[in-house]
């Protein structure tokens, strides 16, 4: 009988010996490429699902640039929305009933409303204030104003607040009640 691995003679007690031992050893090396392979394929799911999250993120963040590129732009026409609104409110009746500034006026109020339309159609709304609860999220607390309201209840709004689709543009700044003293 011969040796496998190297073409030697062996004697017939020494063939068992090494058969067992070439098994043993077939078996070892099996079962270190199984490991392998159960690595490599946990590396590889593992690389798919962060290619796929990555994307995701890109996909988001491309979504994101898109919905809010004119925040910076929104927050800038926002003083000019309060300037168009405090001029209007500055008129008093008589000035109102004048003929002779009528048409101006009839042209801010033209202005305001096409102003609030371009605002609706770009997904920035008002922030609600009057009469509700403070929110830290949306408003910012100026004064305490002593009222019957429950403490905490927004009284009086000194300057609009706005959202951009579901972000703060800028906190409505309001005055909360507290309890008269």
């Amino acid at each position: 009988m011969t040796n496998i691995e190297n073409d030697t003679p062996v004697e017939d007690g020494q063939a068992e010996d090494i058969a067992p031992e070439a098994a043993v050893d077939a078996q070892d090396e099996t079962a270190k490429l199984t490991e392998q392979i159960a690595a490599l394929q946990q590396d590889v799911l593992y690389a798919r699902a962060e290619t796929q999250n990555v994307r995701r993120r890109a996909e988001k963040e491309v979504a994101d640039a898109h919905a809010y590129a004119s925040t910076k732009f929104a927050r800038d026409i926002l003083s000019v929305a309060d300037n168009l609104g405090r001029a209007l409110a500055a008129l008093t009746d008589e000035q109102r009933e004048d003929a002779a500034i009528k048409p101006l006026i009839t042209g801010l109020e033209a202005t305001e409303r096409e102003l609030l339309g371009v605002f609706e159609r770009n997904g920035i709304t008002r922030i609600a204030a009057i009469g509700l609860p403070l929110d830290p999220n949306q408003h910012q607390a100026m004064l305490e104003i002593p009222s019957d309201k429950a403490p905490g209840t927004i009284v009086q709004e000194m300057q609009a607040g706005y959202m951009m689709k579901d972000r703060l543009l800028r906190p409505a700044m309001v005055g909360v009640a507290k309890k008269p003293d």
